[in-house]
């Protein structure tokens, strides 16, 4: 991974630590789209843990998702409480090429399956950037089992 990689997640990092605390049972995650090393949208969990910050770059990002690199700092969920389309499948659906993801999910809802999902759709998955940073941020997080 290079320089630029880690500096976009360190963005991808800053904007989950902005809403830590502030997404009720859900972890603030954090979520920069890169395209051709240029930011095309950026996003952090939500107040009260909904939308995902996945599914609000997604929809910032447009039709520009396609081909761009996602770096996010928390497993994207494999499966949704509600039932909706998931955070793998939305960006597996929006044609994202890579996703950087910091720190592995142990909840029921990812758990490997957001990873294994992305991989499963041909998507480069890379793991582990800047993971001890990031794991800071999920001190507090107590996944669903």
């Amino acid at each position: 991974m290079s320089v630029q990689d880690e500096t976009f997640m360190r963005r991808a990092i800053a904007l989950a630590a902005a809403n830590v605390g502030r997404t009720g049972e859900n972890p603030s995650v954090g979520c920069v789209l890169v395209k051709d090393g240029v930011v095309v949208a950026e996003a952090a969990t939500a107040e009260g843990g909904r939308p995902h910050a996945e599914e609000q770059a997604l929809a910032q990002a447009g039709a520009a998702a396609a081909g761009a690199s996602a770096y996010v700092t928390l497993e994207p969920c494999g499966t949704r409480s509600s039932g909706v389309a998931s955070c793998s499948e939305r960006l597996a659906q929006a044609g994202v090429a890579r996703v950087v993801i910091a720190c592995a999910d142990a909840s029921k809802f990812a758990a490997g399956q957001g990873e294994a999902r992305l991989r499963g759709a041909g998507i480069v998955v890379e793991t582990g950037l800047l993971a001890a940073e990031a794991a800071a941020l999920y001190t507090g997080y107590r996944p669903a089992f």
